[in-house]
């Protein structure tokens, strides 16, 4: 059995060995903080690991014990710092001062009140603070992921298996003097795994996004993945055969234009890197608030279409419109620096800004409207709603007049 345990535990350790060279990767690439968090992530769980497996040369079991109650204190207090970090919480340095005094003075108090005790009890005690931390941690993932909040769904996974593996680790830990079976060496090995592996994933989504955030700002709005969506050019052919199906199989055709209206204002505060980075985040927010069948497409600098065909409910085009509003009216914090290594940084100031958006419906029914007068209309409506208190406006094609639409109750 002695193979399978190796085996399963050589699994963990190779995990981490990947994780590492990532990590000296995303040193390479300029990505400081995102590798050195998946690189305390990894050693510090290396190190947990090869303490409560005994791996270190410490003969005597009291010593061991006692050591083995310090190393699970400080190392969860770590881990959820760092899971916090890849989480975006506490990004400014202000508001983790609270929280960083009470997780150092919860480990402090763990590691002073485990001298006062006998080894097996304050390896216990330690166990203890690391099981609650870890369940603080899958606490706040789980608040994130109810949010929708990036990575965060990974993290509950991650979470959860970590909690798995510390419990397989306390068991080999406080029955050193007895076999433990090789089953619980192989779901804590496993487990570890998991959460590394679910670690390394998020954190290389993490990566993946300010690589790209990078390569939007520098390039600027002529960049295809500035907002992943239809170029200005594609955008009018789209139109087109959206107008060209509707005269072949009439039906109501459902336009939405966003137009943000505080972009050039921006610009002149903060210049053009600051609106590349609120045009992928707002087109970001957009994606994910809009279904897969909906058309999309730049329509202007600061303007966006969207197309529903065959939109017989006009409830769903006005539900749709307060959805996206709520989505791109959350604040926004600016990076106007090419530097990847700010972008994802704690800073002590932060500028906010929140988008200025007016969202303009039009249902197009008869068939010899013309798909330029349309378009044309439905962002006149749109920057009409700017006025509005809800930011979304109607026209109403009985009056022949925008209509501002009421706030949808929470």
């Amino acid at each position: 059995m002695e193979k399978f345990i190796i085996g399963f535990w050589g699994c963990y350790f190779g995990t981490i060995g990947l994780m590492v060279a990532g990590c000296v990767f995303g040193f390479v690439h300029s990505l400081y903080r995102v590798a050195a968090n998946a690189a305390l992530t990894a050693l510090a769980s290396a190190f947990l690991t090869v303490v409560f497996l005994g791996g270190l040369p410490i003969e005597e079991g009291a010593t061991l014990a006692r050591f083995q109650a310090h190393v699970a204190a400080v190392v969860s207090a770590l881990l959820l710092c760092l899971l916090f970090t890849m989480l975006g919480l506490f990004r400014e340095a202000r508001t983790w001062r609270r929280p960083g005094r009470w997780l150092a003075a919860l480990t402090l108090m763990t590691v002073a009140v485990g001298w006062l005790m006998p080894p097996q009890q304050a390896l216990l005690l330690g166990l203890a603070q690391a099981g609650l931390l870890g369940l603080v941690a899958l606490a706040f993932s789980l608040r994130s992921a109810w949010r929708r909040e990036r990575l965060a769904r990974t993290a509950v996974v991650g979470v959860f298996f970590m909690l798995m593996a510390v419990a397989g680790l306390g068991w080999i830990a406080l029955d050193r003097d007895h076999v433990v079976p090789w089953q619980v060496h192989a779901v804590s090995a496993l487990a570890g795994t998991v959460y590394l592996a679910t670690m390394a994933s998020a954190l290389w989504a993490r990566y993946s996004y300010l690589i790209e955030l990078r390569q939007v700002i520098e390039h600027g709005p002529d960049y295809d993945m500035l907002t992943r969506m239809r170029s200005y050019a594609q955008t009018g052919p789209m139109v087109a055969d959206a107008f060209k199906q509707h005269r072949k199989n009439p039906g109501p055709l459902g336009i939405m234009i966003i137009s943000v209206a505080n972009l050039h204002a921006l610009e002149k505060l903060y210049g053009q890197a600051a609106v590349n980075h609120v045009l992928f985040v707002c087109a970001g927010r957009l994606r994910r608030a809009v279904p897969t069948d909906i058309e999309m497409g730049r329509l202007a600098r600061d303007s966006f279409l969207l197309l529903l065909p065959g939109c017989r409910d006009s409830g769903q085009l006005i539900r749709l419109a307060h959805k996206v509003q709520a989505s791109l009216v959350r604040s926004v914090t600016l990076h106007t620096s090419f530097d990847i290594a700010s972008l994802d940084g704690v800073a002590t100031q932060q500028t906010r800004w929140v988008a200025h958006v007016g969202v303009g419906l039009l249902r197009v029914s008869g068939a010899d409207v013309r798909a330029a007068e349309s378009v044309a209309l439905a962002r006149s409506i749109s920057r009409s709603a700017w006025a509005s208190p809800s930011r979304v406006a109607w026209y109403d094609e009985h009056s022949g007049e925008i209509v501002p639409m009421p706030r949808l109750a929470a």
